[in-house]
Parts: C-alpha cells; structure tokens; sequence
C-alpha cells in the first residue's frame, strides 16, 4: 500500500486534530469533490473515495489508533470476509459514508445542501432501507479461540404480498397530479428565485396510494423475526464493527436493504488482561521462591505453563512465553504469554516462621542488599 496518501495528508490535518475537524476537513472534501459537482470526472471521483476513506478510518478511534501504530498495512486497516458479507476495518461505500455525514439517504449533492426532500426519488421509486446496529458480547474465551454466534433481531422486511410496492394485489400507485410525479415542487420566492421543495400532496414519493395492501397496510414491509450467524475470528478486538452487507431494514418500495452493523464488546478476564496480542499475567511468589529461584506454574490459555524464575527475582521482573498469546486477526502470528512477578509478603505468620525471618533480618544487617546500603550511606551522609 505504498501508494496510498496519508491519511492526515488527504484530509489537510494534524496528526492531533480533534474529531469535528477531522469532520469538518471531511465535509468540505466531500462537497467538493462529490460525483453530483463533476460529472464524468475521474480525478474527483478517485478524490472523493480517497476522503472517504481518510475519513472513515481517522472518525473511528480504534481505527485511527491502529492507523497511527501500524499504517496503512496495520491490523486495523485490512479487510475480513464473514457470514453475509461481513467485514470490519476496510472500507465503507464511499456514498454510504456521505450518507452518514450529512444525513441523506441517497439523492444528489443539491438535495442535501438545499432541501431537496432527503434524496426520494420520484414516481415511488425504491429507496434503500436503514442500516441497523446491535452489539454482542463475547466472554474472554470465545475471543480467544473465536466461535459463531446466532444473533436474533426483527427487521422489516419486503412486503411478500405487494413486493414492496404497497398497492393491492392488481392495483397500482398513481401519479401524483401536483408533481407530475417527481416528488417535488417549485415555488417562486423574492421574484426571481425559485425553491425546491418536498410535494406536500404525496410526500416525496411522487405517487399516491389508492388501494392499499391489505398485508401491510400500504407500508410494503413487514416486521419479521430473522436469525443471523455470524463467524467471529479468533483474537478479535473489543470495540471492532463487523458489516454485514444487505442484513439491515429493506428499503421501501422494494428498495435494496441496508447494512447491519455488529459491535463486539469482549468481557473481562478474572486472570488475564490484553496487550495488543499479549497476555499479560500477575503471578504472586514467595519471598523465598523469589530470593531462591524457583520453577512456578502459571495459567495460559490451553492450561499450564511452566516457568523458571532466577534467584533474586523483584516485583515487576517479567517472564515472557512466546507463541501463548492471542491469535492475531489476520493470522501472521500470535501473542506471547506474559507473566509479571508479584511479591507476596505473608501477613500472618507462625512462631517458627518469625524466628526465622528474625535470624535472617540480622544476618542481613550485616550485609544488606547493594541498593539498601545505598539507600543507608546516603542517610548517613545527610548528618556527616
């Protein structure tokens, strides 16, 4: 990807720019560059996906995390196929993205920056249906090894008795007189300008309903409860959206439906915690395994591991298994098992376990640790 533009480039700002001037680089992109403005302009449209795409990645904060770690080739950046066409971390459609910035849903350029009615288009042509999101909840395991998952939803779906149309099974919609069936109207303002507006007669859809269908009451759509599987791949990330193309609400008029967008929320572990690929945990020793040296177990994902610590072990000294991490995403290769070591001074102890301890607190007074007596003639020269 050695080709690509920085992101930051594209967009014309800084690496520490906040979210509404990355929106606002964006939208000022986008207004200018949009197809609507250039017909038949190559070098605009390539523009214009380039923003589109800054924008995406740099709008998300887990994106734009990964961006700023890894480039453009970062593991946040790549694409991944599932069930229904899933994917996160690539690209959306670059009108989608418009879409969702200024609120449209899918007419021209001048119908979002002018009122044009929200991009209906005239004569009750088909519009796309919503997008819809819903947010999933692994435990620390199923991410881990990755699992499929059946999520159950309601959504609307086509209308099977009309297909979409709204009309009664031998009748159709009629054109609405006061448009002419484009869906909007012209009226003349300060005399010499005209403005464009949604037709108040038949509310955009440039046609009218006679005969409704008697199975969804006009609406060409029905409620109806769907179940998805969804692939989660091993090592996935809390937070990631995975898209699942034409899995959202159908469009009206037998449009074409939107996307589903699933968040996955990754419960925390009792024992480990995350590091990008790493597993990262506490393991508590004896102050005698930790001045001795000892082989300990400690857990990992498939069970136990064994470890050896060197005599004269602190707090905080790490040991690293490598390979008993996480699986990555785009499978290249897979996390260490990280395990920091944790003093654990006994809060209680025995009359023999004192004794001995106080034995050796007086050998140690006598010959006292390279950073204790540091720590000693540094007091002692305060008073010199």
């Amino acid at each position: 990807m050695a080709d690509k533009r920085d992101f930051y480039d594209v967009l014309g700002v800084a690496r520490d720019a906040s979210a509404d001037d990355v929106k606002k680089a964006y939208r000022k992109l986008a207004l200018k560059y949009h197809p609507d403005r250039n017909p038949g302009d190559k070098g605009a449209e390539a523009s214009f996906k380039e923003a589109a795409e800054a924008y995406e990645v740099l709008s998300d904060d887990q994106k734009r995390a990964g961006y700023d770690r890894y480039g453009h080739d970062g593991p946040q950046m790549g694409g991944f196929g599932g069930a229904g066409g899933a994917g996160f971390g690539g690209v959306s459609d670059p009108n989608d993205i418009f879409e969702q910035v200024f609120g449209g849903r899918g007419g021209s350029i001048f119908d979002e920056l002018f009122g044009g009615g929200g991009g209906r288009r005239g004569g009750g042509g088909a519009q796309r249906g919503s997008h819809l999101r819903v947010d999933v909840a692994l435990s620390f395991e199923e991410m881990a090894r990755g699992v499929k998952k059946t999520i159950t939803l309601r959504r609307h779906v086509t209308c099977g008795g009309c297909s979409g149309s709204g009309a009664k099974t031998g009748t159709t919609r009629t054109r609405c007189s006061t448009c002419g069936g484009a869906g909007q109207v012209r009226q003349v303002a300060f005399g010499f300008m005209s403005v464009q507006q949604t037709c108040p007669q038949c509310s955009g859809e440039g046609s009218l309903l006679d005969s409704p269908c008697v199975t969804c009451s006009g609406s060409g759509r029905a409620l109806k409860k769907a179940d998805i599987e969804v692939d989660f791949p091993a090592g996935i990330e809390d937070g990631t959206q995975m898209r699942l193309r034409g899995q959202g609400e159908a469009g009206p008029r037998g449009g074409p439906p939107g996307d589903l967008f699933v968040v996955i929320r990754v419960n925390a572990h009792k024992m480990f915690e995350r590091h990008d690929d790493d597993l990262l945990v506490d393991v508590p020793v004896s102050f005698a395994d930790a001045a001795l040296g000892a082989t300990v177990d400690i857990p990992s994902l498939e069970g136990k591991e064994r470890v050896k610590l060197k005599a004269g072990a602190q707090s905080g000294d790490r040991v690293r298994v490598r390979g008993k991490g996480l699986p990555n995403m785009r499978g290249t290769r897979r996390g260490d098992l990280v395990a920091t070591v944790e003093i654990e001074v006994p809060r209680s102890l025995t009359s023999r376990q004192r004794e001995l301890l106080e034995e050796f607190r007086e050998l140690e007074e006598q010959n006292p640790g390279p950073k204790r007596k540091g720590f000693l003639d540094y007091l002692t020269d305060l008073f010199v």
